[in-house]
């Protein structure tokens, strides 16, 4: 039979505003944004390949491998350790030197991956969606614990040191996993696709987004069972601002997209 191909949804429905990892068209000599003005010039020694827009930021990864951001850094999403704005495309020397394969922008995070498969994080943590300990969602434990939050959408936070924006590129050691193949930003959450098809995803659960069955929310890195209770092969995750899409196969053949 012909490969087969459904559409499922996890999260809100709505997609649209701010804080969404966008990927707009390259043209001759700049590409084109969201907002006026919308074709934006670069510098034709950049020789873009792919690029990533979050709400105030952007990402831009070159034909060798080199990460250009440019923007507002309030949140640290620029990764040059500042806080301070760029105008113009600026190099990551954090990661000079290391060839990255793909970039995304959520709302004020960042994440890359590197040719070898390593995940790297920076931005803004409150919600947990760099996968690192996070102080929000400590305190949200805390109210939950004196009632005045309710614990059944908190999802437990690491412990230990408490990080509220990484301002440098950091290394996101997933248990158990040893390649990372794709990696998407929403606003608030981050989903990411393992060399073995599994999809992890952190961050803001509100809204389901996480696909966890629940609308808990977490610092670190779950996997997603839904697709390997089902002998499903995750291929590639796209978050929306509230939401996540995911492209899977099951063996052999048959093609299918869940969100």
């Amino acid at each position: 039979s012909s490969p087969q191909t459904i559409c499922i949804g996890f999260g809100s429905g709505d997609c649209g505003g701010q804080g969404l990892s966008v990927s707009l068209p390259l043209v001759s000599e700049g590409y084109v944004a969201s907002k006026p003005p919308l074709f934006r010039s670069l510098a034709p020694h950049l020789r873009a390949v792919s690029l990533a827009l979050g709400t105030e930021h952007a990402l831009l990864l070159t034909a060798d491998g080199t990460i250009y951001t440019w923007g507002r850094g309030s949140h640290g999403q620029l990764g040059h350790g500042l806080l301070s704005p760029e105008e113009e495309p600026r190099a990551l020397e954090a990661l000079w030197g290391v060839p990255m394969s793909s970039v995304a922008a959520g709302g004020w995070h960042s994440a890359c991956i590197s040719a070898g498969g390593d995940l790297y994080v920076w931005g803004w943590n409150e919600s947990g969606q760099l996968g690192l300990p996070s102080r929000g969602l400590k305190k949200d434990l805390t109210r939950a614990a004196t009632g005045e939050l309710n614990a059944s959408k908190i999802f437990q936070s690491s412990h230990g040191v408490f990080i509220s924006i990484q301002a440098f590129p950091a290394l996101l050691d997933i248990p158990q996993v040893s390649e990372i193949c794709k990696v998407s930003c929403g606003s608030r959450h981050t989903a990411a696709v393992t060399g073995t098809g599994d999809l992890y995803t952190w961050g803001w659960g509100e809204y389901g987004q996480l696909g966890q069955g629940g609308t808990c929310s977490s610092d670190q890195a779950e996997r997603v069972d839904f697709f390997s209770s089902r002998g499903l092969h995750v291929e590639d995750v796209t978050c929306g601002q509230w939401n996540t899409f995911a492209f899977a196969r099951p063996e052999p053949s048959c093609k299918r997209i869940y969100t």
